[in-house]
């Protein structure tokens, strides 16, 4: 839940801000496996073993599978390259200051990883809402976010999940989707 300091405004932004959507996937999946999906995305969690084997009993994305699993080395090496990269950005007068700020781009962080293991699981790397998109810029704005430390924590996010992965080049795709649609943010 957002902190109570937040506007009604900005609260309403925090829930439209969605990344993911699965509305072109219906030609792939079923509705049930749809709605796997999408009860993980209104959780806001990963994908459990028992999804990712509804979704692909053969192969149950080992990849997704990983990534999620080293999900919090990942997001502590990202954030290790965005502070070394930003120097002061945590400190005051810098983008991320007071340390609540600095938290919920960390966060930020681990729900992009875990919206990039839905395309991954998926095999679809169009699994971004460009609306969701929309509310997250406007959020952004609002909050004052800066936006080339989150994009650059998106590379590193990417970085640091492909140096750990035996086969990087086919799971690119689905971070550069996510890299590319924050980078159009204003």
């Amino acid at each position: 839940m957002a902190p109570p300091q937040f506007s009604a405004a900005v609260l309403a932004l925090i829930d439209k801000a969605r990344i993911v959507s699965f509305a072109t996937w219906t030609e792939t999946y079923t509705p049930e496996v749809l709605q796997l999906f999408q009860a993980a995305d209104d959780d806001r969690r990963y994908l459990t073993d028992s999804d990712l084997v509804a979704i692909d009993p053969v192969n149950s994305s080992p990849v997704a599978t990983f990534l999620r699993d080293q999900a919090t080395e990942i997001v502590d090496e990202a954030r290790a390259k965005v502070l070394a990269q930003f120097p002061g950005i945590t400190e005051p007068d810098g983008g991320l200051y007071p340390p609540e700020r600095a938290t919920a781009c960390w966060r930020d962080f681990w729900q992009f990883l875990r919206c990039v293991t839905y395309g991954i699981a998926g095999q679809r790397p169009d699994y971004t809402s460009l609306t969701g998109l929309n509310y997250m810029n406007q959020l952004y704005r609002e909050l004052q976010v800066p936006l080339p430390a989150m994009v650059a924590g998106l590379q590193a996010l990417k970085s640091a999940s492909l140096s750990r992965l035996e086969n990087p080049e086919s799971v690119a795709v689905y971070f550069d989707q996510l890299i590319n649609d924050l980078k159009n943010f204003t």
